[in-house]
C-alpha cells in the first residue's frame, strides 16, 4: 500500500514535468543542433530580423525606386508568416546604404541608416530620404559592418537575413566577402545577394559565391524596371478606412505629435506611387507588425496598463487635456475597439483584393523585381525555422 501511495503522490510532479517539456518546444527550429555562435532557442516568440543593404551609387536610382515602391508589399508578406503553433513572429528591419561618395571613406563608404527596429514608419521615412551619388561599392565591408553593429538575436529559432543589392563586383574593397560571409554563417545569418544586371555577370563577379557560403539565395534583377500596380475595386474603400484608422492613433509623450505627423507623411509617400501602393501600406497598418507603443496610447496600454496615468497632460492631444484619468481610459478603450473593427474590415478587403490581383496578374509575371525575389527567398529560408504561410 505504501508503494502505491508514493506513486500516486508522484503523479502531479510527473504532470508538471511533462507540461514544462511541452512549453519548451514552442516555436523551436527544425534542427535540434545550433549553429556555432547561437545559443539554444529561448522560450519566446520567434523573430524575423531582416537587414537591407542597398547600393546608393549613381547607377542605383532604379533600385532605390523599387525599394521605396515595394516596401509595404514585402512587409505584408512578413506579417503573414506563422510559427509552427500558429503564433505570429515579430518583425524587425534594418537599413544600410553603401557605395555613395557622400559617405565617409574612413567607414568604407558605409552608413547605418537604421538599426533593427519594428518602427515601420521610421524605416519608410529613412528609405524615402535616400539619394544616390558616386561611388565605391564594398560589399564585404558593408556586410561586416552590419554584422558588428546590429543586435542580432542569439536564438537559433529566429530567422536572420541580410539582403544586399548592387551592381559592382562582390570582391571590391578592403574586406574579403568570404571573411564577412563566413562570419555571418557563424552568427546564423543568411546572406542573400541581389545583383542588378544579368545573371551570368553576377555569377562571374562573385555575387553567387557570396550567397552560397551561408546557404542563401543569389538573385539577379533589372533594377530600372518600374513597379507595375494592378488597381483593384477595393483600393478606394481601403483608402477611406485608412483615414478612419489614423483617427484612432492618440499621441502622447515628448515626440508623440511629431510621430503622429510622420505617420501621415509616410501615407503620403506611399501614395506618391499611387492608390494601390497606399492600399498596401494600409494593409500593413492593419496587422500585428505595425506597432507604435512609444507614441500611441492605444498601443501603449497593451504593453503597460498604467500608460494612461503616466502620460503628461501637456503632451496629450487637446481633446484629452481636460479629461479625468477615468475619462481618458474610457476614451482610449473606445478608440481601441474602433481600431480593431477597422483593422478587421481592412483585412477582409485585403483578402478579396489579393484574389482579384492574383487573377489579373496571371499573364503578367513578377520575376525580375526586387520584392518578388526577396519574398521568394524569405519563404524558402523560413522553412528551416518552421515558419509557414497559410
Amino acid at each position: 500500500m505504501k508503494t502505491i501511495y508514493t506513486s500516486i503522490q508522484f503523479l502531479p510532479r510527473l504532470a508538471t514535468v511533462l507540461l514544462l517539456l511541452l512549453v519548451t518546444v514552442h516555436c523551436q527550429p527544425v534542427h535540434s543542433e545550433n549553429r556555432r555562435g547561437d545559443t539554444p532557442a529561448a522560450e519566446k516568440d520567434q523573430e524575423i530580423m531582416l537587414a537591407l543593404l542597398l547600393d546608393t551609387s549613381n547607377s542605383m536610382d532604379g533600385l532605390i525606386e523599387q525599394a521605396k515602391s515595394q516596401l509595404w508589399k514585402v512587409v505584408n508578406e512578413l506579417a503573414a508568416a506563422k510559427c509552427a503553433d500558429g503564433a505570429k513572429p515579430s518583425i524587425k528591419i534594418a537599413l544600410y546604404e553603401y557605395g555613395n561618395d557622400n559617405l565617409s571613406p574612413q567607414e568604407g563608404y558605409v552608413r547605418q541608416v537604421s538599426g533593427l527596429t519594428d518602427d515601420l514608419d521610421l524605416i519608410s521615412e529613412k528609405l524615402f530620404a535616400l539619394t544616390t551619388n558616386g561611388g565605391e561599392e564594398y560589399c564585404g565591408k558593408v556586410i561586416q559592418t552590419s554584422l558588428h553593429q546590429l543586435v542580432w538575436s542569439k536564438s537559433a529559432a529566429d530567422l536572420k537575413l541580410i539582403f544586399i543589392a548592387g551592381n559592382e563586383p562582390f570582391t571590391q574593397g578592403p574586406v574579403s566577402f568570404r571573411q564577412s560571409c563566413t562570419l555571418a554563417k557563424e552568427k546564423g545569418v543568411v546572406i542573400n545577394t541581389i545583383f542588378c544586371g544579368s545573371f551570368d555577370e553576377g555569377t562571374n563577379t562573385s555575387w553567387q559565391s557570396g550567397a552560397t557560403i551561408t546557404g542563401g539565395t543569389y538573385i539577379s534583377i533589372e533594377q530600372n524596371q518600374k513597379t507595375v500596380y494592378i488597381p483593384s475595386p477595393y483600393d478606394e474603400k481601403i483608402d477611406a478606412l485608412n483615414d478612419q484608422l489614423n483617427d484612432t492613433y492618440i499621441y502622447y509623450g515628448s515626440s508623440g505629435k511629431t510621430k503622429k505627423a510622420a505617420q501621415i507623411a509616410q501615407d503620403n509617400n506611399a501614395e506618391s506611387y499611387g492608390q494601390s501602393n497606399k492600399a498596401e501600406r494600409a494593409i500593413s497598418k492593419s496587422t500585428h507588425v505595425y506597432k507604435n507603443s512609444t507614441w500611441d496610447l492605444v498601443d501603449a496600454t497593451k504593453d503597460d496598463s498604467k500608460a494612461i496615468e503616466k502620460a503628461k497632460t501637456e503632451e496629450l492631444p487637446d481633446e484629452m487635456k481636460s479629461m479625468s484619468v477615468e475619462q481618458r481610459k474610457s476614451y482610449i478603450k473606445e478608440k481601441s475597439t474602433e481600431r480593431q473593427q477597422i483593422q478587421t474590415e481592412i483585412q477582409e478587403l485585403s483578402k478579396k483584393r489579393q484574389e482579384y490581383i492574383t487573377t489579373q496578374a496571371k499573364q503578367n509575371g513578377e520575376a525580375g523585381m526586387l520584392d518578388a525575389s526577396m519574398i521568394q527567398a524569405i519563404k524558402k529560408q523560413a522553412t528551416a525555422k518552421k515558419l509557414r504561410w497559410q
